[in-house]
């Protein structure tokens, strides 16, 4: 059976990970949360004091690129790659409401993307992979068999993000949440660099009133029909 690459790109808390987790371990291939990378730089800067709601030292981040070096180990108890800062496990560090907040405003940065972009297309050059991105289709794999692009309306995404946060312990509110998910959805499609756009090859997924079951089924038809073409 032959390999493929698999992308897929769309807004923040579509399922993305989720359902590219799922295909990846169905079908034994390489998972890359590429979403999870950025995160992991936007949690280092913080952590360096580069960058909070007020500042942003965008030039220091950059000299500091050299340093920072990005791994994803497999999690035999938990089915799938974690993510690792410099010889650390940041996988539930990355996924905080702060990191959220300032996540597409290091995502922005061309030095960042460069670094990134190449580690990706490394990790995937052999086929066989599940990348979730916003730029995968169009810049990381633009020959990827397999492109999709996921939605679903703002309101819907808040709501499932927000269940997430508040079952992880994260004393939010809805609105707050709802107002990040717009505000990354802005930034995402509007960065100079790589922004949020669908593919011309891409099939569109509108997930808003799909389970996720429904989802998994016919995206995993979609992806066998080119591994079986």
């Amino acid at each position: 059976m032959s390999k493929i690459t698999i992308a897929i790109d769309g807004f923040s808390s579509t399922g993305k990970s989720t359902v590219a987790k799922q295909l990846a371990k169905k079908l034994g291939y390489v998972y890359v949360d590429t979403g999870a990378m950025y995160r992991a730089i936007t949690l280092y800067a913080m952590e360096k004091g580069l960058i909070s709601e007020e500042k942003f030292h965008k030039n220091e981040l950059i000299q500091h690129l050299p340093e920072i070096a990005l791994e994803f180990k497999f999690n035999d108890k938990k089915g799938f790659s974690e993510i690792y800062l410099n010889g650390k496990n940041v996988e539930n560090k990355i996924r905080s409401m702060a990191v959220s907040n300032l996540v597409s405003k290091v995502a922005e940065v061309s030095e960042v993307r460069k670094k990134l972009v190449e580690q990706q297309q490394q990790i995937g050059k052999n086929k066989g992979v599940v990348m979730d991105g916003r730029d995968i289709g169009t810049v990381v794999f633009p020959d990827a068999e397999l492109k999709l692009f996921m939605t679903a309306s703002a309101e819907t995404r808040a709501e499932r993000r927000y269940k997430e946060l508040i079952n992880s312990n994260n004393n939010v509110t809805f609105e707050e949440v709802l107002k990040n998910v717009k505000f990354r959805d802005h930034l995402d499609s509007t960065r100079d660099d790589s922004p949020l756009i669908m593919a011309d090859d891409a099939i569109k997924i509108d997930n808003s009133n799909m389970t996720q079951e429904e989802q998994f089924d016919k995206i995993l038809n979609l992806a066998l029909q080119k591994i079986n073409h």
